[in-house]
């Protein structure tokens, strides 16, 4: 039976089919093109987002959009089925940016530290946040470092559970949850010098 996924994000509810998102994978594995527009159709915009949220750069998050798609469909036949497809694009379209990245020499975050440190319940912050312009919330979380960007961009523009972020990410679940957490605190943080939090 098909499941539908509800997506939440900042331009509404995005309805994807899981089941035909893994059939149009496997027509891409068979050559059809016609899939492959379709696939960049309902993904795109939240692999997009999640290329500028890492690289900073819309015009270099538009190229490795393009890089993602290609590869996507050089290595249809690989995808097994063991994640949504929405997780499968993200993760191709992260180790693309990665690659870029550490070609141009970026520094990634050590989050080691993250790792350890326990992951509260959501709180008081959550509430700041929700009250705050969406325009002021995308200002602050672009002034967040890159492993807190990228995965408040997972958790909440893509959609993805902490579990998918984890695996997108390649790190433990406590690590998601410390970032998220830190992410969130440091959101506050800016939001109330803004005015925004009493």
């Amino acid at each position: 039976m098909e499941t539908t996924t509800q997506v939440h994000g900042p331009g509404g509810c995005l309805a994807a089919d899981d089941a035909d998102d893994a059939g149009l994978v496997r027509a891409m594995a068979a050559g059809d093109r016609a899939s492959l527009a379709a696939l960049y159709r309902r993904h795109s915009q939240v692999l997009l987002t999640q290329l500028v949220l890492l690289t900073g750069d819309q015009m270099l998050g538009e190229e490795l959009l393009q890089d993602t798609m290609l590869a996507a469909w050089r290595s249809a036949g690989s995808f097994r089925g063991e994640s949504k497809v929405r997780t499968w694009l993200i993760a191709i379209a992260r180790r693309k940016a990665r690659d870029r990245l550490r070609r141009q020499r970026f520094a990634v975050v050590d989050d080691t530290h993250l790792a350890q440190s326990a992951a509260p319940e959501p709180g008081p912050e959550q509430f700041a946040i929700s009250r705050a312009e969406a325009g002021a919330v995308a200002d602050a979380i672009t002034d967040l470092p890159l492993a807190q960007r990228e995965v408040i961009g997972l958790v909440f523009g893509a959609g993805l559970t902490m579990a998918e972020a984890a695996d997108v990410l390649e790190v433990p679940l406590n690590t998601v949850k410390s970032r998220l957490h830190t992410a969130r605190a440091a959101l506050t943080q800016m939001l109330t010098k803004k005015g925004y939090v009493r």
